[in-house]
């Protein structure tokens, strides 16, 4: 049967633009009706490319390929949830062990699949990687979950911090959010820092434990020891100004994309006996953990509707690229 789709594409000169296409399912892989879309700060990377945009999608399995059946038991008009990657081989090193995240061949958003995307009315999606979202959770909250959410969550799982550890963040926004209510409901002492005297209540009101203006860190002595940075600000920190509050053996995970170098101050890292760690998105074990844990918990993202069409993706991602969005987009389906 398959599916012909409307997508909301990126172009060279930068402009939001329609295009149209057809998919029938391969063998694992599913047709999902869209519905809802989180607008994440890295589809704002692909805007000037030509391509589908989106992959923080939610949508209906509408359509099975012929092997989903003996791999999988989706079945047609479950609520599924997409993100970041699309397909995973599932015979590399890393597939074996449990860490799907660095596959050595995924197909995945930006090097697969620029025919389609979650902007847009429907996609085909492997089931490797693909979840069911839980009833508890309503769509337009799941979206930013699919991928906002894996990426703050995959850190403080595979860190190894325990309750009662102190988990510091940075940024209040997109990430920050989120990481601030995933760290508080996990048990462990929610240290919030920000560039903004004026985000102290939104910080408690998530669920940190404290919080600090940025220019407290010069006074490092009336700060207690981090045990694991998450840097989720919109532009990557000084971390230099970090330093001075991290625990001996403490975990640096910087979390928003950017192109442009990390300063790091080695003598820092070696005294502290630190360790800055890279963490792309989540494996599919803890994007399920991540989101029944979401479900018992009542986490959800802050957000910011508007129309799945082509000026509400345009409107969308300008209010994201100004930074006024709070703090999720969502694109929704008329």
């Amino acid at each position: 049967m398959g599916v012909d789709f409307t997508v909301f594409k990126g172009s060279k000169s930068g402009e939001i633009v329609e295009g149209n296409g057809h998919r029938d399912p391969g063998p694992t892989e599913v047709l999902v009706a869209i519905s809802h879309c989180g607008v994440c700060g890295t589809d704002e990377h692909f805007r000037h490319v030509e391509q589908g945009l989106g992959h923080e999608g939610i949508g209906t399995i509408i359509e099975l390929g012929s092997a989903v059946n003996d791999v999988s038991d989706f079945k047609v008009g479950d609520r599924v949830g997409m993100s970041w990657f699309w397909k995973f081989c599932g015979v590399c090193k890393p597939c074996i062990t449990g860490w799907q995240n660095c596959c050595e061949n995924a197909k995945l958003f930006g090097n697969a699949n620029r025919d389609q995307g979650c902007f847009g009315t429907a996609v085909a999606w492997d089931v490797s990687t693909l979840y069911r979202v839980p009833d508890a959770i309503a769509s337009e909250d799941a979206g930013p979950l699919m991928c906002g959410g894996a990426t703050v969550f995959e850190p403080l799982r595979r860190s190894g911090v325990r309750a009662g550890d102190r988990v510091g963040i940075i940024g209040i926004g997109g990430l920050g959010h989120l990481a601030i209510q995933f760290s508080a409901k996990l048990g462990l002492e929610t240290v919030v820092f920000s560039s903004s005297e004026s985000k102290r209540e939104e910080a408690k009101k998530f669920g940190a434990s404290s919080f600090h203006v940025v220019s407290e860190l010069e006074h490092p002595e009336s700060i207690e020891k981090i045990d694991l940075l998450l840097c989720t600000s919109s532009v990557s920190p000084d971390l230099a100004k970090y330093f001075p509050v991290l625990a001996k053996r403490a975990q640096i995970y910087p979390l928003t994309v950017s192109h442009e170098p990390l300063p790091v101050p080695v003598m820092g890292l070696i005294e502290a006996g630190a360790k800055l760690v890279g963490s792309n998105v989540a494996s599919p074990s803890t994007v399920r953990d991540m989101l029944d844990f979401a479900a018992r918990h009542n986490i959800k993202p802050q957000i910011e509707t508007f129309p799945l069409t082509r000026d509400g993706v345009h409107a969308a991602m300008q209010k994201l690229r100004e930074g006024k969005i709070r703090y999720r987009g969502v694109l929704v389906a008329k």
